[in-house]
């Protein structure tokens, strides 16, 4: 299996371990969402920096203050809508956005979609609505906009990592940049802080790991990628999110898991299918 892919797979499922991770911390312990926010970007700096350095390299000029301001929307924007939205409808709402966002990139650039992408983007958002609307709840506006806003944010931060010629240390710079204005969110929100010791584990564990290294395999991915493959690729989230919860909370396998199963990893493996092969002979 090719670099690309590997890298690619593992940041999707660290994507998805942010929305467990998340889930976990605002619904089951009393760490406030800009808390969540302040300690995972931390988290993910200090890894990411650890790293750079065992490389003998420097932060200082990585990153780009544009992707590290698009990073923070994200991250402030996708811990205050979980506070109310439900995980289901939160992965909708997201990636959707996403969607929207790299696709319309991707066709300004001049990608053209055929009818073996069209068709694949039509099975796995098929799949994407068969795994989570029967089970969505009507969303408050406010938590709602703020998913979307998330989702537009990282649409951005992904196809401005297509230019990157140094995934980790890029991504260590704009996690540095981001930290700034994170705690100046937490201080701003002082009144309504509360942290616990599971809550700063769990946030310092998504930053780490789930957003660190993840995004730094992520932005190794991304420069392979056309921006449609790309954003199709990030559809299966939501699916592998749904599986976590099988795992770790005993959520039944149903009949409708595994069709959208199927549609989804169908849809994408048919709209991605010849980015790859051109990655492999490229290589």
């Amino acid at each position: 299996m090719s670099r690309v892919a590997l890298a690619a797979g593992f940041a999707l499922l660290a994507f998805a371990a942010n929305s467990i991770l998340c889930r976990m911390a605002l619904r089951e312990t009393s760490i406030d969402p800009a808390s969540f926010t302040s300690v995972r970007l931390v988290a993910g700096a200090i890894t990411l920096w650890i790293l750079v350095h065992l490389g003998n390299r420097r932060v200082s000029a990585a990153g780009t203050w544009i992707s590290s301001f698009a990073l923070l929307a994200y991250a402030t924007a996708f811990s205050f809508a979980y506070v109310a939205v439900t995980a289901g409808t939160g992965a909708l709402l997201l990636f959707g956005a996403v969607q929207l966002i790299m696709i319309s990139a991707g066709l300004a650039g001049g990608e053209q979609i055929d009818l073996r992408i069209a068709l694949g983007w039509l099975l796995a958002v098929a799949g994407l609505v068969i795994l989570v609307f029967p089970g969505v709840s009507a969303a408050p506006p406010t938590q709602s906009a703020l998913m979307l806003c998330a989702g537009a944010a990282w649409g951005i931060y992904s196809l401005r990592g297509r230019r990157s010629s140094d995934p980790l240390r890029d991504t260590a710079g704009n996690f540095a940049r981001a930290v700034p204005g994170a705690l100046l969110i937490s201080a701003i929100m002082w009144r309504h802080s509360s942290l616990d010791r599971t809550g700063v584990a769990l946030a310092a564990l998504s930053g780490s790991l789930a957003s660190g290294v993840g995004y730094a395999a992520w932005y190794t991915a991304l420069p392979r990628l056309r921006a449609i493959a790309a954003a199709n690729l990030q559809l299966s989230v939501p699916l592998f999110t749904s599986l976590a919860g099988v795992v770790l909370f005993a959520e039944p396998i149903t009949v409708r898991l595994a069709t959208a199963s199927v549609l989804l990893l169908g849809g994408i493996a048919l709209a991605t299918r010849n980015s790859i092969r051109k990655v492999a002979r490229n290589r």
